[in-house]
């Protein structure tokens, strides 16, 4: 009785502290509350920087609306009527035009002349040139994601004059221009961040985790890491239409519950991670809209390092492969919000999805015979470890997970890591067991497999797997022009993952987004955060008259 009084005096805690930062506010007064839009998260940035080692997935969202990019891509309208991004057409940005050489080995980009950072400075071919010299210099996500598009080196970049600037090819690669335009290509006020420098810190790393220098439609207000983070609208944006919403309240609360009732009561706008099962009902009951996304490109996977023992065993991999409970996980943990992979890591909505590619389906006798067969009749112990910032999905995930495991003689101690510290922890490979997502933000399966089974990339292939085979086809397929090659390139990929399973992909997860009737122009993302430059809100009596109907 007293643990379900002290939730109840926590959510009216939790609900007196978001009135009181609305009614605080310098502009608060009703007009400002419909410019207001308050979002409520199970976990924040951990750093402002994505160029920073360890930038956690919120991180993007900051990156998202601070920073501009060169490009951006356009818009569709999907069949279900919702909108989302699309990665077929790509729009100006910073950039106002852009030309290919006639050999195809280059671009040319002239510059808005009326584009300004945070500071009143004029954006320029330096800033751009600084900022992508720095992405490829860096290293860790950032210099691999611009390799991503064949953007390794500082002199393909090239200042012509203040307002055009070039990018020199080093090959003929079809995710040169996509790359261009995700989270990490953003341009940075170079002026200002080098006067944060030092000999030992010549990107001002330090100074950009804590504080922003971008050209963006919104600005960094205050932001107090675990609790909230405020953006306020540049109103000197000239990137594109200035946005309707003026502030953005984003506010840090751990309880899917907590984040539930917020928005139930109208106390909070919008929220991007709720239970599954809370967004069931929440749909079902019609009194928020939800909208929901298959994540493209993505799984959920459990991951094991096969560099550790017993997971360098390719039967130990397999026999906890066949030991998952996937309809379980789809039903119990994730409430049908997904789609089963059972192992293939391609998503339904990314080329090369074979729904007839699973090549795993839980059987207990089956893992047994392999740990048999693997040298471990008895079994083993070992530690499972997920993100404590997803723990809504991951733990449920994790428990029958761990349940299965047990059943088969494999023994697991769970340790939750702060989502906070997943990013680092993961980059430290030394986990040997461990529960993660991967989305890939251009949505080519080559990209996903060059990120995650490329023995040679150092950031998403977390499990420290390396077979030149695969290595070869990926980057075969990267360049490949050949329509026929090119699928059975896809298909060799998938085929080999499944053989050698270094991974388990289990299901490709939903985005779900909940948010208020009033609440207009949402789009899907592939970095599945928010773009609030597409938001905007109604009269905020229309939620009121909504919650009392």
């Amino acid at each position: 009785m007293s643990s379900g009084r002290s939730a109840v005096k926590n959510l009216k805690g939790l609900l007196a502290a978001v009135a009181l930062v609305l009614v605080t506010a310098p502009t608060a007064t009703a007009q400002s509350r419909n410019e207001t839009l308050i979002v409520v998260v199970e976990s924040g940035p951990n750093t402002m920087d994505i160029h920073g080692l360890g930038a956690n997935r919120p991180s993007y969202q900051a990156s998202w609306n601070i920073y501009d990019r060169l490009l951006t891509y356009g818009v569709k309208s999907l069949p279900d009527g919702t909108r989302s991004y699309d990665h077929s057409s790509l729009k100006p940005e910073l950039a106002e035009s852009w030309e290919l050489a006639p050999d195809g080995m280059s671009v040319t980009f002239k510059l808005r002349r009326d584009a300004k950072f945070h500071d009143d400075t004029p954006v320029t071919a330096k800033d751009v040139k600084w900022s992508l010299d720095r992405a490829v210099s860096i290293g860790g996500f950032p210099t691999f994601q611009m390799k991503a598009g064949s953007l390794e080196k500082r002199e393909q970049f090239e200042v012509v004059d203040d307002y055009t600037f070039r990018v020199n090819f080093i090959r003929k690669d079809k995710l040169t221009l996509p790359d261009l335009a995700v989270p990490v290509a953003i341009v940075i006020n170079s002026t200002l961040a080098k006067k944060q420098a030092t000999a030992d810190d010549p990107w001002a790393a330090e100074w950009l985790k804590r504080n922003e220098a971008g050209s963006g439609a919104y600005r960094l207000e205050a932001w107090k890491p675990g609790e909230q983070t405020i953006y306020v609208r540049n109103d000197q944006w000239k990137s594109g239409p200035l946005p309707k919403i003026r502030r953005v309240i984003v506010r840090e609360v751990p309880s899917a519950g907590n984040r539930r009732a917020l928005l139930e009561r109208g106390d909070a706008d919008l929220s991007l991670d709720l239970l599954p099962k809370d967004v069931s009902e929440i749909e079902r009951a019609g009194k928020l809209n939800v909208v929901s996304s298959p994540i493209e490109n993505a799984h959920v996977y459990l991951g094991m390092n096969v560099k550790t023992p017993p997971f360098d065993n390719v039967k130990v991999r397999r026999a906890i492969a066949f030991a998952i409970p996937y309809e379980q996980i789809l039903v119990t943990a994730v409430h049908g919000r997904g789609t089963m992979l059972y192992g293939n890591p391609i998503a339904s909505n990314t080329f090369g999805y074979d729904s007839r590619l699973v090549p795993f389906r839980a059987d207990r006798l089956r893992a047994k015979q392999l740990l048999v067969e693997a040298g471990y009749p008895n079994g083993f112990s070992t530690t499972f470890s997920f993100d404590e910032g997803q723990a809504t999905v991951n733990e449920p995930m994790a428990l029958l997970v761990q349940e299965a495991l047990g059943i088969i003689g494999i023994k697991t101690t769970i340790e939750k890591i702060p989502g906070a510290n997943w990013r680092a922890a993961l980059l430290k490979k030394n986990m040997p067991l461990y529960i993660n997502v991967f989305g890939g933000w251009l949505n080519y399966p080559e990209y996903l497999f060059f990120w995650n089974f490329h023995g040679q990339n150092a950031v998403f292939n977390t499990m420290s797997y390396k077979n030149p085979t695969m290595d070869r086809i990926i980057e075969a397929a990267r360049f490949e022009q050949d329509p026929k090659k090119y699928a059975e390139y896809v298909r060799a990929l998938v085929l080999l993952s499944v053989s050698d399973v270094p991974r388990v992909p289990i299901y490709q997860p939903l985005l779900d987004v909940t948010m208020q009737k009033n609440i207009k122009g949402y789009q899907y993302w592939f970095h599945r955060y928010l773009d609030y430059r597409q938001l905007e809100k109604s009269d905020a009596s229309s939620v009121a008259q909504n919650q009392k109907s």
